[in-house]
């Protein structure tokens, strides 16, 4: 049992993420770990924010820490020892299904000055090894120095067996690599040029710290992007009603503006993620906002000050910016009063706050040194492919490949943030179909950075090259004249593309159906020559393992010779992302209990996979609890090597697979890939219309690894 203690050198060092990144990197190299906060620093009423937000963010369990209240009660009784008990009791309640476990320390501050000297009695009580968690500022090395020696004082020296190392976060003066935030855990983003010239310059007062007794595990860059609070974050801060609630939960504070002068002089404020805080009588500001929101710059909203209200009149001329969600506060504070109670807003992560939470995790396990990581599992963990190993090696898989990737609807904002993405991080050269115009419109209204090689191409100038290859393509099928109209449409233009080796695959499916998607792949690309079909997988991305979900897309009543294919294709896409196969055919039947002509498909369906493909493992028919729960498994089907075990779902028909994956996602609020086609000549792969920037990134990655895979 291995116990990490992260203990902090002061307030606002970013303990929180510091824990949730740190659980985040193990999870990425297949090691499962606990969390457990011990003691809470929060008042009595409200959630302790690292346990809610490690609850949500790994889908695992945790103890409830100690109420503030009683460990003040109890410190001020002498109680001491017995708080540290009730600590190792919570601590060996997660121990039991975790092989190592990261704990969080007590802050210090001026109200619990007797945090430093606790900490390390816990420290001694865990039998943990110390991470010392400090800001930064790269051009004061003396002053970060001082910070962790102040906590080292307690902690036994630098010589103790004890330290684990120190790790620096919300670091000042360094170049902010945070305009793309990473989709997971990125070594490339590592600044380890700049950590070692700050080591260098700490060593010239402090030669301990950065030490290989006192390694600094990581210099994480303070990210405004990710220190900022949403619009919703900030009514209860500045006493503020809503006028317009809009997308409040959804938009972030980038940087915020008072307007004071003639609007003609403020006009360039109005930009992506801009607070603008005015008067409420100032009528041309609320026109300027309403404008720049119809326009599609997406601001982060408007706080209207003093104490009369706003022009009703006013209000309903801009309806258009509230359809837009354009969020509205108005606040009896004066302006400069606003201004100055926003500058004190705490940028601690909120409870509620999941999508900022996940970001900043994924940011700072980015930044932490995976050679240290290793070091810290030194082969005593049995490696699983959780959802963060699914998605890290998904990531680092495609960057690998190096694929060219075409994304039809190009002029779409979330494609194009994607886009950006995946190229400014390698995951694959990204080709945008679309007027560039549009495109730089869109990412600037959006603060998108476009990367220098991210490639755009008018359809308008290349449409007519590809008549003439269509034509013999769908030779007897249509003329020139109908390829013309069809080419008119970008799926149809970049599966062209594709069918002439001139990309390596496709995503599209934002604002395209599935069948506008697949389409043109089954007329121009066809299926590969040892297939008969194209079927479809999920990624479900699970707690604790990855399974994979087929056929939940594509067919709605496969025979038991295209179900047999199914499971065949699923196997092998499956390999290829890393899952060793485990297949269980569902049905309403585990074996001969049940009888009808839907099990005996199945059953069939199972036979001829087998002889097919003797190397994989294959069962059914299984039910869906026989087949993922291992009791239930043992109990229905004792001989089986699937029972029980099974990784690889393959359903009997469209209804029931559709069904239990959109069951399973969202019950259980679970995140899928997919879904990913299966069986094409080429990869081609279709969105969900409300798929995330995420979703995206994630499908242009698996598109990529499929091009590789079928290159090889």
């Amino acid at each position: 049992m291995k116990t990490i203690l992260l203990v902090p050198t002061g307030e606002g060092v970013g303990l929180t993420s510091a824990c949730l990144g740190l659980v985040y990197a193990l999870e990425c190299q297949g090691v499962k770990a606990g969390f457990v906060k011990p003691f809470s620093q929060e008042k009595s009423q409200e959630t302790d924010r690292t346990t809610a937000l490690y609850r949500h963010l790994s889908q695992s369990e945790t103890v409830e820490p100690i109420a503030y209240e009683s460990l003040i009660q109890r410190f001020n009784l002498g109680e001491t020892d017995e708080l540290l008990e009730d600590a190792v009791r919570l601590h060996r309640e997660i121990a039991k299904n975790h092989d190592l476990i990261i704990v969080e320390g007590l802050v210090p501050n001026s109200r619990d000055t007797f945090a430093p000297s606790f900490n390390a009695a816990l420290a001694q009580a865990l039998d943990a090894k110390v991470i010392i968690v400090s800001n930064a500022d790269i051009n004061q090395p003396e002053v970060a120095a001082e910070k962790v020696e102040s906590q080292l004082r307690y902690l036994g020296g630098s010589s103790s067996t004890r330290m684990a190392g120190v790790l620096f976060m919300r670091t000042k003066g360094l170049p902010e690599d945070s305009a793309q935030i990473p989709v997971t855990i990125d070594p490339s983003l590592r600044l380890i040029s700049d950590t070692n010239k700050f080591i260098a310059d700490i060593q010239k007062t402090h030669a301990h710290i950065g030490s290989e007794k006192l390694p600094v595990i990581g210099l994480v860059p303070f990210s405004n992007t990710l220190s900022v609070p949403r619009i919703s974050d900030l009514a209860a801060h500045i006493s503020a009603d809503w006028v317009n609630l809009g997308e409040a939960k959804q938009r972030r504070v980038l940087h915020s503006s008072l307007i004071a002068s003639n609007i003609e002089h403020e006009l360039h404020k109005f930009v992506a993620g801009e607070l603008i805080i005015s008067a409420s009588d100032r009528i041309d500001v609320l026109l300027a906002s309403s404008l720049a929101s119809s326009n599609g710059i997406p601001l982060a909203g408007l706080v209207l000050t003093e104490h009369y209200e706003p022009n009703s009149a006013v209000l309903e001329f801009c309806q258009t910016a509230i359809k837009h969600g354009l969020p509205i506060l108005h606040t009896p504070l004066s302006t400069f009063e606003t201004a100055q109670s926003l500058a004190n807003l705490s940028n601690e992560i909120p409870c509620d706050d999941t999508e900022r939470a996940e970001q900043v995790t994924r940011f700072v396990s980015s930044h932490l040194n995976e050679e240290w990581i290793a070091q810290l599992i030194n082969g005593s963990y049995k490696p699983r492919l959780s959802p963060s190993a699914f998605r890290h090696e998904l990531v680092q898989k495609s960057i690998t490949a190096k694929k060219r990737i075409v994304l039809p609807e190009g002029d779409e904002p979330r494609t194009i943030q994607a886009a950006a993405i995946c190229q400014s991080r390698g995951i694959a050269h990204c080709i945008l179909l679309a007027k560039p115009e549009e495109v730089v419109e869109v990412a600037k209204a959006r603060n998108i950075d476009l990367p220098h090689d991210l490639e755009i191409i008018d359809p308008d100038l290349i449409r007519e090259n590809y008549v003439e290859k269509m034509v013999e393509l769908r030779k007897g099928k249509i003329n020139e004249l109908q390829a013309r109209e069809q080419l008119q449409d970008t799926v149809v233009l970049g599966t062209m593309m594709l069918a002439l080796d001139q990309v390596d695959g496709l995503v599209s499916g934002a604002v395209h159906t599935t069948a506008n998607t697949v389409r043109p792949a089954f007329q121009l690309i066809k299926t590969a020559p040892e297939y008969s079909l194209v079927s479809s997988v999920f990624f479900m991305l699970l707690p604790d393992e990855v399974y994979v979900y087929g056929d939940c897309a594509i067919n709605p009543d496969p025979d038991a010779e295209q179900l047999a294919e199914i499971a065949i294709q699923s196997a092998d896409s499956a390999k290829a992302f890393g899952i060793d196969p485990r297949i269980a055919m569902i049905s309403y039947s585990t074996g001969t209990s049940g009888t009808g002509a839907d099990v005996e498909k199945v059953a069939k369906a199972t036979e001829i996979a087998k002889q097919r493909r003797p190397d994989l493992l294959i069962d059914g028919p299984l039910q869906y609890d026989a087949a993922s729960v291992e009791s239930v498994g043992r109990q229905k089907a004792p001989d089986s090597q699937v029972a029980g075990r099974a990784n690889v779902f393959i359903f009997p028909d469209l209804n029931t697979g559709n069904t239990t994956y959109k069951a399973v996602q969202r019950a259980a609020n679970v995140v899928s890939v997919g879904p990913m086609l299966q069986g094409l000549n080429k990869p081609v792969n279709d969105l969900s219309r409300g798929a995330l920037v995420d979703d995206i990134v994630f499908t242009i990655a698996l598109t990529a690894i499929q091009a590789d895979q079928q290159a090889s």
